[in-house]
């Protein structure tokens, strides 16, 4: 039996300064997405490790943490030390993929690798067994509230056929413009585990959007 799609919310889209009580609010969800930009790899800044801290200490569901920065192989292991359930990094940020992804692991952490629309996926496909998710980006990273990129979709699905074929249990993300409207074709694209932001954090009622999230994607499934 499939696993039931993932919905973690992005953070990126809460209150900053009510950040407890939005976490609150998000409760029925599977983890809270959070976003690291360091305004050099994306030309956004958010936070920092002291942050995401503070995100883990009350949270009600694990942290799936999404580093946009440069130079992960240096910085993500600390993400993965604060208790992060996940730390997704960029291929094309990473000088050592693999040997991150190890300790990432190794640390405790559920490994993740990222890549952007423009990047090709057939570059992950040897490396599907080394890491636990892999996020397609469906919008250019760097800022929340952009519009999705259905023409990532036919890259997911190459790479949906891929870890198929290869019986891998890899996680396969799509974070971006994830809405009511566009979260079937991801799901039809391959997708399990959707990141989405205004469309739970912009509800009046967040856990009414991450149930009606995930039955629009389970009834989508690839």
């Amino acid at each position: 039996m499939p696993h039931q799609p993932r919905i973690n919310p992005s953070i990126l889209a809460a209150d900053f300064v009510n950040m407890q009580a939005d976490l609150a609010r998000i409760a029925g969800a599977d983890f809270v997405h959070v976003d690291v930009m360091d305004n050099h790899f994306v030309p956004n800044l958010t936070f920092g490790p002291q942050m995401v801290q503070r995100i883990q200490d009350t949270s009600p569901v694990p942290l799936d943490v999404h580093l946009m920065i440069d130079d992960p192989d240096r910085w993500a292991p600390a993400y993965a030390e604060l208790g992060a359930a996940s730390v997704t990094f960029h291929l094309e940020a990473a000088n050592e993929p693999v040997a991150l992804a190890r300790r990432l692991r190794a640390i405790g952490a559920r490994a993740g690798l990222a890549v952007k629309p423009m990047t090709p996926v057939e570059s992950l496909f040897d490396i599907l067994d080394d890491v636990d998710q892999i996020l397609v980006m469906t919008v250019e990273p760097g800022f929340g509230g952009q519009s999705f990129m259905p023409e990532t979709m036919p890259k997911l699905r190459r790479l949906a056929d891929e870890a198929r074929r290869r019986d891998s249990s890899v996680w396969l993300q799509v974070d971006g413009g994830i809405s009511a409207s566009t979260i079937a074709q991801a799901a039809e694209a391959g997708a399990d585990t959707f990141v989405a932001g205004s469309a739970v954090f912009g509800a009046d009622d967040p856990e009414q959007a991450i149930a009606a999230l995930r039955r629009t994607a389970a009834g989508h499934r690839h």
